[in-house]
């Protein structure tokens, strides 16, 4: 009776270090809390966060800085050509010898910094979103994303932003007399717009890159990238259905409701339609082509020194 007591004793008291305990090792709770953390931690890229939020605002900024002047210029043009003040040719002739004759008043202007919170906003918001998707996938610091959240934001911060600009400018270079609230459907012909700018400068050359990479001869690739093509065409080409919409919103402004027919104002439309969409192309490869590659490739450059 003895015996089976100690072996019985023997059979369920492990001994450490022996190769045959194989028993699990109790873990505390206050260990499992510390280790759950680490786990996680595995799971998201959060290597130099905040420096990869630095970044995507230096990047934002830089590319906002170098095409804010230029934008503000043309910007103006169209929207005086479209209420009669000046035509498009005069008003980029006088805006233009200012900004080589007196540098600073353009530079500086209250015109200029709406542009520069503009772009630098929707830059911001699309690289943030980069960052984001980026630490949350584990991947690396140069990832980009091409999906409806990078969409979604990107539209609400330009559509916001440029609704703001949109509706000072019209105020300082619209028609003679006292400003005006502007109309309902001049929002809402102004968010339409830039919901089509976005989709095609944020979304389109991520998924048109690679295809248009794939028909480019090995000697071009080594010039240009089909990212980049992507990202000057895709934008450009979108202003064509975008320009009439742009032009349609500033007659309902210039021309309020009752103070014109509707065949009227498509008139106007059809008449400014092909010089406007000149324009808003030139206005647009600078501000997501020039500077939607600026913001790329810089942001790159600093990721890639972080990562």
């Amino acid at each position: 009776m003895k015996d089976d007591n100690t072996s019985n004793l023997t059979e369920t008291v492990s001994v450490p270090g022996l190769p045959l305990d194989t028993k699990p090792v109790p873990v505390h709770i206050k260990q499992q809390a510390v280790e759950m953390p680490s786990k996680l931690s595995q799971q998201w890229n959060t290597k130099n966060l905040g420096l990869r939020l630095g970044a995507d605002a230096m990047s934002a900024a830089c590319a906002a800085s170098m095409i804010a002047p230029v934008i503000s210029i043309i910007d103006r043009s169209i929207m005086e050509n479209a209420s009669g003040r000046s035509t498009l040719a005069e008003s980029l002739k006088a805006s233009f010898r200012t900004l080589f004759t007196r540098p600073q008043t353009i530079i500086f202007s209250r015109p200029v910094a709406l542009i520069f919170m503009l772009y630098g906003g929707t830059y911001l918001t699309a690289n943030t979103v980069d960052t984001a998707s980026s630490t949350v996938r584990s991947k690396p610091a140069t990832y980009v994303s091409s999906g409806t959240d990078k969409f979604a934001a990107s539209s609400a911060a330009n559509v916001g932003l440029c609704i703001y600009k949109d509706q000072v400018y019209v105020k300082l270079f619209g028609p003679g007399g006292p400003p005006r609230p502007v109309p309902l459907p001049t929002y809402a012909l102004f968010t339409l717009r830039d919901c089509l700018t976005i989709f095609a400068s944020f979304n389109v050359p991520p998924l048109l890159g690679p295809v248009v990479s794939e028909r480019l001869s090995a000697e071009m690739r080594q010039r240009v990238t089909g990212e980049t093509i992507a990202q000057f065409a895709a934008p450009a080409a979108v202003q064509l259905f975008s320009t009439p919409i742009h032009l349609l919103g500033l007659d309902l402004y210039n021309r309020p409701a009752g103070a014109a027919s509707w065949a009227d104002r498509w008139a106007l439309v059809r008449k400014n339609w092909l010089i406007s969409c000149a324009a808003r192309v030139c206005r647009i490869v600078p501000a997501f082509g020039l500077g939607g590659t600026v913001n790329m490739k810089v942001r790159r450059n600093l990721m890639e020194r972080l990562s």
